[in-house]
């Protein structure tokens, strides 16, 4: 069965009182828009029409050049924006047209609908929901024979309009050259002078088309992104909902509820996720790893049997068995080895360290290469910065830098060369060598008891 999507990403979303365009406000790792398409996806749809007004450009730069996309000048109402497809429309005999602004919706739900629409033999197909206090939501209208017969906005509705219980969730599926006819013969004859999508489905009733229904069975899926109190709404149901997922996959999470894990992170099987912990964007942890807690990962690749305890890590590779923190720093481009140790208070940055080193305290690395096996001590800087560039510098394989040392960039500790603890070094190091950069030690006999005398 051809069967295409129609995405109506096209409203200013006033209410949400930003400059940014209300689709592509982000939700767990991804924008609101992007859910609904994910949604469709998962079902095997391919061909998508997207409908944009505000922020054109911005929604097709963020969402890429894979999707048809079709430009809504003025803002005329759902179904006028509908319309702005046909002519791009490539005939297939299927069509969703969804709200972009609704992201919890599930390709499993899509399926149901998808399959009633089929079995039915319909020319459209409504997903309603039962909603106790239906508020602002249209309501769903039925003939003498249960059959639905048309949807009227709460705005336009009668008192005893307002007392139906059954909604309209704004998800639909249509035949779609009975679509586009009915989009056709459309009128702004309404409260708020618009055209409404919802109206498709009297004019498809009263033609003598099938309308069939398929009711929702978790009402969250129905929620429309309006405001920031829905888009906080959404974002507990959703990361509940990746959380579920992550455990049924053999992801342990102490305190779950305390945990932000967003749609675009995946984590290993024997992994245990402890509380407060952020885990964003494309980051990937692997197997019997432990994130301990108030730990934040963004972009990071993790690998096996890593350890990672109250620290913040960007932009970072982290290789198998590595152990992080507590309170370790990793900035854009820091990757390690297999094996590495970054304790407290250490900072990386655009820096390569080799297996099995050790940077165990209150250290900065930023923009160094370190081979294997290199000891870092305590209070060690790799000064990297003259005040108008950056410097590179190499540390190779079995090197020992000692405590409290500062390494002026750019050098190179070549391999097995020990630093002296408190050195500076701003010359190259030979292999196997000890360089020793600071002044000699002077003791001065009875100093304060002669000091104390002139007191």
């Amino acid at each position: 069965m051809q069967t295409s999507a129609i995405i109506l990403a096209a409203g200013a979303g006033k209410r949400m009182k930003s400059n940014t365009n209300k689709v592509l406000h982000n939700l767990c790792g991804r924008p609101l828009v992007e859910h609904v398409i994910r949604a469709c996806q998962a079902i095997g749809i391919s061909s998508f029409y997207v409908v944009i007004g505000r922020d054109a450009a911005l929604v097709q730069e963020r969402l890429g050049e894979e999707y048809t996309y079709v430009l809504q000048a003025e803002q005329l109402g759902t179904g006028h924006a509908a319309l702005q497809v046909e002519p791009s429309y490539r005939g297939e005999e299927h069509v969703f047209v969804l709200c972009g602004d609704a992201p919890l919706i599930t390709g499993a739900t899509l399926d149901k609908m998808r399959q009633i629409h089929l079995a039915e033999a319909a020319d459209a197909t409504v997903l309603t929901a039962i909603f106790p206090e239906p508020g602002d939501y249209g309501r769903v209208l039925r003939d003498d024979a249960g059959q639905v017969c048309g949807v009227v906005e709460a705005k336009d509705a009668t008192p005893e309009q307002r007392a139906i219980k059954e909604i309209n969730t704004g998800f639909y599926c249509f035949r779609g050259d009975k679509l586009f006819a009915a989009l056709r013969q459309l009128t702004n004859d309404n409260a708020q002078g618009e055209y409404y999508l919802t109206d498709v489905i009297q004019v498809i009733h009263q033609s003598g088309g099938r309308v069939a229904s398929c009711l929702l069975e978790d009402n969250d899926e129905s929620l429309g992104i309006n405001d920031r109190i829905r888009l906080a709404q959404a974002e507990g149901i959703l990361r509940r909902r990746i959380r579920n997922r992550l455990m049924l996959e053999g992801v342990t999470f102490l305190q779950p509820e305390t945990c932000l894990v967003d749609d675009t992170v995946t984590i290993g099987q024997d992994t245990i996720i402890y509380p407060g912990v952020m885990l964003e964007g494309n980051t990937s942890i692997g197997k019997n790893c432990i994130i301990g807690p108030y730990t934040r990962l963004e972009n990071c690749q993790v690998g096996d049997d890593v350890t990672i305890e109250f620290s913040v890590a960007r932009e970072a590779m982290i290789g198998d068995s590595c152990i992080i923190g507590p309170y370790a720093y990793l900035r854009p481009q820091a990757e390690l080895a297999a094996g590495v140790k970054v304790g407290d208070f250490v900072e990386l940055k655009n820096s390569q360290i080799g297996e099995g080193s050790k940077i165990p305290h209150l250290s900065y690395v930023g923009d160094a290469t370190v081979g294997a096996r290199v000891n870092i001590g305590a209070g060690t800087i790799l000064v990297n910065y003259d005040g108008r560039q950056k410097h590179r510098s190499i540390i190779e394989d079995d090197a020992f830098i000692g405590c409290n040392s500062n390494l002026v960039s750019p050098v190179r500790i070549e391999k097995g060369a020990y630093v002296a603890a408190g050195s500076t070094i701003t010359q190259d190091v030979p292999a196997d060598a000890l360089a020793i950069a600071r002044s000699r030690q002077e003791n001065k006999p009875d100093w304060v008891k002669k000091r104390r005398q002139l007191e």
